[in-house]
């Protein structure tokens, strides 16, 4: 059986989709940006500031479905400019222990004019 996983400490969605999904042992995490959890504004104006609240934001939901850091197992990442990666990883690299989750990162637009977006799958079994 599926369950929708929402958190006070993270944004909530402005759109069709759940926050997150636990079904089972796995929790999967919709895509989640630097946005306060309240005013929805845009937090952050460098890519370290965005990853940072952007992280953040994951690890809540996380947290609120019953999982941890070490639990996640894959991560997608789309950044707005890729000439941002390396800026990007030494934020990403202090949440999550080794060995680290899958990632796959891709450039793309992203909506609200937003540096970052993550999505993320764990696995709590």
């Amino acid at each position: 059986m599926k369950q929708a996983i929402f958190s006070s400490k993270a944004p909530q969605p402005m759109g069709a989709y759940s926050p997150a999904v636990k079904v089972g042992d796995w929790i999967f995490i919709s895509g989640q940006g630097p946005e306060d959890p309240v005013t929805h504004e845009v937090k952050g104006t460098t890519i370290e500031e965005q990853t940072k609240y952007t992280v953040e934001n994951v690890l809540a939901i996380l947290a609120e479905a019953g999982g941890k850091p070490e639990d996640v197992v894959q991560v997608h990442v789309f950044l707005q400019d890729l000439n941002d990666f390396a800026r990007f990883n030494q934020v990403y690299a202090q949440y999550f222990p080794d060995p680290k989750p899958a990632r796959a990162t891709v450039g793309c637009n992203l909506i609200n004019n937003i540096m970052i977006e993550i999505d993320a799958i764990a696995f709590t079994g």
